[in-house]
């Protein structure tokens, strides 16, 4: 007797009895390559699942989102309108009309509010983002609680872990995150401060106040015409 391939049929027919389920409830399924879906999942009407996508555990997602192509949901819930593509969500909550990826990474313990947007290659864990507030791209926020309508630049960096102990960053509303910045936790960042690309910080940052520390840019004249000649 062929076991496995008895077993394969199951699995199979089982996997299509939940995809038809979800379709007559109004999910768009259009192709079912790669699809997997738990049976204890809860998907609302009008979302659009796209190939290669699985959704595990209690998983809920709210009507009228796209979700794929390959992207992985696991006790996830996700809001109305939202966009996760290319993307994980693990034990995390999604508000409604937030867009995620490509390529994005939310590991467990994550608040992402409404209206947000984290983009691709970003890491959110043990994280908080507020309202309105955009993550663009190549980012590490961890343990950190991020305010509404905030700005987070490319390259920034929550430095969280001590090799001991990990410690939050608190970043307030309205602020602005520029590129490369390093935020040295524990530390916060007031109302609608600033920080200049390239900081590193160390210390509390004051509301509606800039912060800029980075070392001054040295240029030496003719060094590396004298070097090649050396």
């Amino acid at each position: 007797m062929d076991t496995t391939g008895e077993l394969n049929t199951m699995t199979e027919q089982s996997r299509d009895a939940i995809l038809d389920r979800h379709r007559k409830n109004g999910v768009a399924i259009p192709i079912s390559d790669g699809i997997i879906i738990g049976r204890d999942v809860i998907i609302g009407q009008g979302t659009l699942i796209l190939p290669g996508t699985i959704i595990r555990g209690r998983s809920t997602i709210g009507a009228g989102c796209e979700i794929g192509p390959n992207s992985y949901l696991d006790n996830a819930v996700v809001g109305a309108n939202c966009t996760v593509r290319s993307s994980q969500i693990d034990s995390s909550r999604i508000g409604d009309n937030v867009k995620i990826g490509p390529m994005s990474n939310i590991r467990p313990d994550c608040v992402v509010k409404s209206g947000a947007k984290v983009g691709d290659f970003v890491e959110l864990k043990n994280a908080v983002i507020g309202a309105g507030t955009s993550v663009a791209h190549l980012t590490y926020m961890g343990d950190c609680d991020v305010g509404d309508n905030v700005n987070i630049g490319c390259g920034v960096v929550t430095v969280n872990y001590d090799g001991k102990k990990k410690y939050r960053t608190v970043v307030g509303d309205g602020a602005f995150i520029g590129c490369n910045t390093n935020l040295i936790a524990p530390v916060k960042v007031g109302e609608r401060a600033y920080s200049a690309a390239g900081t590193t910080i160390t210390e509390d940052v004051p509301e509606d106040a800039l912060v800029i520390g980075r070392a001054r840019q040295l240029v030496k004249h003719g060094w590396a015409k004298r070097r090649v000649n050396s």
